[in-house]
């Protein structure tokens, strides 16, 4: 097992939703000695605790909103972790979200490392998983050593990437807002498919049959409804505009093509009766 410094890390970790507790217990199962902290009245009196990890996981919700993104949560989370100490981001991020974190808890030492679970087959996918990206602010060998360890200490994946944090970031959104807008224009052309009688099936049997092709999102109806879903997409997909219209606010046609996907992927969502509690969570009920 992998060691920091003279003893094998404590871990803590922030967060027992599906996330954060498919880790907890995947790192558990390792051999790990870990502090979970979490909502739930069985983790609520660690809170304390947490201090002494010297690695503390966090997990926790940083939704979209009507009003925009909300790092509240986080914020609170990385108060608890002790000085000196290491605390790794697995909620998802805007770009430039950690470095700036690192300039309001200047006393921790902050990576990014974000996480690319199915909800439904979380455990497997934190246990196998198909990529590892390891985000630092900084390009020193304090950061290094510790990127390293993580690496160390986490299952090996089929691609490792230790990178900056911000390149981490962007991964995590280009992969899920790439995934969103799949759906989204895979809809399109089921209905278009629909309507001139071609058989979809056909269709996406031929398109998946090429290796460079994604061997997912070509299912317009799934999991009860129409369009890209979950707790994830739909959330990240707005951030991603949100900070379009912040940083390329002269692009008339980007941002009217970012806002064309939402706007349709929420009338998917709405006619077919699919996630419109998260949908609601993050536009407001319409």
């Amino acid at each position: 097992m992998a060691s920091m410094g003279k003893h094998n890390p404590l871990l803590g970790f922030i967060g027992q939703g599906w996330v954060g507790k498919n880790y907890a217990d995947s790192f558990e199962d390792r051999g790990f000695d870990i502090v979970r902290y979490g909502l739930e009245p069985e983790y609520a009196g660690n809170k304390d605790k947490i201090a002494d990890c010297d690695i503390v996981f966090i997990a926790v919700p940083t939704p979209s909103t009507p009003e925009g993104f909300d790092d509240r949560i986080l914020r609170s989370a990385l108060s608890l972790v002790g000085g000196k100490k290491a605390a790794v981001i697995k909620s998802t991020l805007p770009p430039g979200s950690t470095s700036r974190l690192c300039g309001e808890f200047p006393n921790i030492r902050i990576i990014h490392i974000p996480e690319f679970l199915r909800e439904s087959y979380a455990r497997y996918d934190v246990d196998n998983p198909e990529r590892l990206i390891v985000g630092v602010p900084e390009e020193t060998s304090l950061y290094q050593e510790l990127a390293t360890l993580l690496v160390d200490i986490h299952p090996r994946a089929n691609h490792t990437q230790i990178t900056g944090a911000e390149e981490a970031e962007f991964i995590k959104y280009t992969h899920n807002t790439l995934g969103y807008a799949t759906i989204v224009f895979a809809n399109l052309l089921y209905d278009l498919a629909r309507q001139h009688g071609v058989d979809w099936q056909k269709v996406k049997e031929a398109i998946l049959n090429n290796s460079w092709y994604p061997s997912k999102y070509l299912d317009p109806e799934h999991k009860g409804g129409r369009g890209a879903g979950g707790h994830c997409f739909i959330k990240d997909f707005a951030a991603l505009r949100e900070v379009y219209e912040k940083d390329l606010p002269h692009d008339t046609e980007g941002l009217a093509l970012l806002r064309a996907f939402e706007a349709k992927n929420n009338q998917l969502l709405r006619v077919s009766g699919k996630d419109v509690d998260l949908l609601d969570g993050v536009y407001g009920k319409s």
